[in-house]
């Protein structure tokens, strides 16, 4: 009989660890990619896709929700592949929702428009739009575990972090792509048919991904629990909402974090600063998501070296402080955009330990339908509602963003705190089998 894993000594990072981390990040970033890419050509689609007699700020105010369409099937995608990735594996899971995600972005390319199908073209639009966010839901809570029970355990927060920083990269391909697009083509060529070379892009890159999954392996957490018979005896979700409440409200409240930091300081920053003060950041968002991906790499590894609650306690202390400074000068100091960015960004890193703390804390049976259901729940609530409420109290206090980001990096430090203090955080210092 196989030794458990929670007795297996810790070895260093091996080749097949490496290759498997590869493979996940570079699926991750493709994947995100296809997700991401749809909101920088968001106005000319909105051109081709609604009548051409729809006033400006309706045109803009739908496609916009087709946009957040994909956000809101997430929860349900992500439980239901979760669900699945707990009784019938990691790998499956892992590879059908980067295939989810491939297919739709690809029929994106191919869509006609309105001129052609009429009503029809936005409706499926919005179809397809809800497949890529069903992937996406299921996608990074599973990887985030498939990375997890294959590395050693003293490389958890590594390996989460790298993970993240793939998903960030593809965030940066999606506005590099962007950029080139806009620099090359003018604004007749992308509405001739220009636009449609980014989703075919990623389209044919997510097919390639899938390939390249195949040369993935059943984590061993999962082989084993199948070799013992451990699986779940029962739904995985009513295990984790009626045995492990407290791993819930710690997943989604990390979470909430993480959403703030990547929904305000990465994405609406910058046309924020374009309407509060005139300023063009797309440069300094570029260096920013560049520090992002070196900060989730550094602050994964320092949850393998100082813990979960020691991390999220700093890491919230540096993106609380760095963007309260960012948004406070670059009105009269437009010159410091480019380095209190980047320093920002590289807080934002914070995304790279999170996963790490909230991985751990559901139990081997049912940790992708946990972690699933805590992330995309709180992703779907918070993500979703955060640019209204971020907006709204702009009317009051210009100061509103680093307020926000502010009050919950206070947050991450009271969880810090609690983490290093209590046997709970004790606990996660173990990846439970």
């Amino acid at each position: 009989m196989s030794q458990p894993a929670s007795a297996v000594p810790s070895r260093r990072l091996s080749r097949g660890d490496t290759r498997t981390l590869s493979l996940s990040a570079l699926g991750g970033a493709l994947e995100f990619y296809d997700f991401i890419i749809f909101v920088y050509f968001a106005t000319v689609i909105g051109q081709l896709f609604f009548p051409p007699d729809m006033p400006a700020w309706l045109r803009q105010v739908q496609t916009f929700g087709i946009f957040a369409a994909g956000y809101l099937v997430r929860p349900l995608g992500g439980i239901v592949m979760a669900h699945f990735g707990d009784l019938l594996g990691r790998k499956r899971m892992f590879t059908l929702s980067i295939l989810m995600m491939a297919l739709p972005t690809l029929a994106i390319g191919c869509l006609p428009t309105y001129a052609t199908l009429g009503y029809a073209a936005p409706i499926v639009l919005v179809l397809l739009r809800m497949l890529q966010g069903a992937a996406v839901g299921g996608e990074v809570p599973g990887a985030w575990v498939f990375v997890a029970e294959h590395v050693p355990r003293r490389h958890v927060g590594f390996a989460c972090g790298a993970l993240s920083a793939g998903l960030a990269a593809g965030i940066l391909i999606g506005s590099l792509v962007a950029a080139v697009m806009k620099s090359h083509f003018s604004n007749e060529a992308l509405a001739a048919g220009a636009w449609r070379i980014p989703f075919l892009l990623g389209g044919v890159f997510g097919l390639i991904a899938v390939y390249l999954r195949r040369w993935l392996h059943e984590t061993p957490v999962f082989a084993e629990m199948r070799e013992r018979r451990a699986l779940a005896a029962e739904l995985p979700v009513k295990t984790v909402l009626r045995d492990h409440l407290g791993g819930v409200m710690l997943a989604m409240a990390v979470s909430w974090i993480l959403t703030a930091a990547i929904v305000v300081v990465m994405l609406m920053t910058p046309p924020l600063l374009a309407a509060q003060h005139g300023l063009d950041a797309s440069l300094a968002n570029v260096v920013a998501i560049l520090c992002l991906i070196v900060g989730c790499m550094l602050a994964g590894w320092c949850v393998d070296r100082f813990g979960g609650g020691a991390t999220l306690l700093g890491w919230s202390v540096l993106l609380g402080a760095s963007y309260w400074l960012m948004m406070s000068v670059v009105g009269s100091n437009p010159e410091a955009l480019m380095p209190l960015y980047a320093l920002a960004g590289f807080a934002v890193g914070i995304t790279g330990a999170i996963p790490a703390i909230a991985v751990k804390a559901f139990p081997a049976t049912v940790r992708f339908t946990g972690l699933s259901f805590s992330y995309n729940v709180a992703y779907a609530l918070f993500g979703g509602f955060t640019p209204i409420l971020v907006t709204t109290l702009m009317r009051l206090d210009p100061m509103s963003p680093a307020i926000y980001v502010g009050a919950l990096a206070i947050m991450g430090m009271v969880i810090g705190v609690l983490l290093m203090r209590t046997r709970a955080g004790r606990r996660l210092a173990a990846m439970p089998t």
